[in-house]
């Protein structure tokens, strides 16, 4: 199967890799926020049938906490595209399992977009985008948000330090797209430094690579707490995403 995968084609590929091991503390469930559900689905199989449904994805490689029974899920169908692999402690040990795991199935060249399982309204047309503005890139990039606020830098102690340059300020998002060999190398090097692996441009920016930002949309926001739960449902009824309607 694996030659399979890699033969079928000398194009880079596309694949996707949802780290989906958390336990979202800050959500104040009975469950992990991914396992929560909006209409008639759980936010992980919302996640995964954007990737899932797209035609250029060859793959998608979801990263589940090593006590999760992957049968007990309400997974979408996926055809043979769904490969699930055990995550690790954090978020950034988890990306690496997956990444190894695609290592053996993928060119080295092809890339690899890392998407938060806790992120469902993430536009079909923000993937679309990403993939013909990166796919040519020398680094690859994510998706960002500029700031529509003024942004303030603590001291630390609960004082203004400095204001930030608004218009130089971004929210990143994701997916964020790199090479697989590439985005392997740097995670697995900031993880043994200590350096603080916040996302996956944080490990490319460690190896002094800088990633594009592709301005995506504000709707692609990242359930954290209850309250987003709300927003989250109105911006799947607006794509026409939600089954079983609005429930409060």
């Amino acid at each position: 199967m694996a030659d399979d995968l890699r033969d079928r084609d000398r194009e880079a590929a596309f694949w996707a890799l949802i780290p989906a091991a958390g336990i979202g503390r800050r959500m104040g469930s009975d469950r992990p926020k991914q396992y929560l559900t909006l209409g008639s689905r759980t936010i992980l199989a919302h996640t995964l049938s954007i990737f899932l449904e797209h035609p250029r994805i060859r793959g998608v490689v979801l990263v589940l906490g090593p006590d999760v029974d992957p049968d007990a899920l309400d997974l979408p169908s996926a055809g043979g595209r769904l490969f699930r692999v055990a995550g690790g402690a954090e978020r950034a040990d988890s990306v690496q399992n997956g990444l190894d795991f695609l290592s053996e199935r993928a060119h080295g060249e092809d890339w690899v977009l890392v998407h938060d399982a806790a992120r469902p309204c993430l536009p079909v047309s923000d993937v679309d985008h990403l993939l013909r503005a990166l796919g040519d890139d020398a680094v690859g990039g994510l998706l960002a948000c500029p700031s529509t606020d003024t942004i303030k830098w603590s001291d630390g102690a609960g004082h203004v330090e400095r204001t930030l340059e608004r218009d130089r300020v971004w929210r990143a998002l994701t997916p964020q797209m790199f090479r697989l060999d590439v985005l392997r190398e740097a995670n697995r090097k900031a993880r043994a430094a200590g350096h603080a692996v916040t996302d996956e441009a944080s490990a490319i920016e460690y190896l002094g690579k800088k990633p594009r930002l592709i301005e995506g949309s504000a709707m692609n926001i990242k359930i954290t707490r209850s309250e987003d739960l709300d927003l989250a449902r109105l911006y799947l009824m607006q794509q026409g995403r939600l089954e079983g309607g609005f429930r409060p």
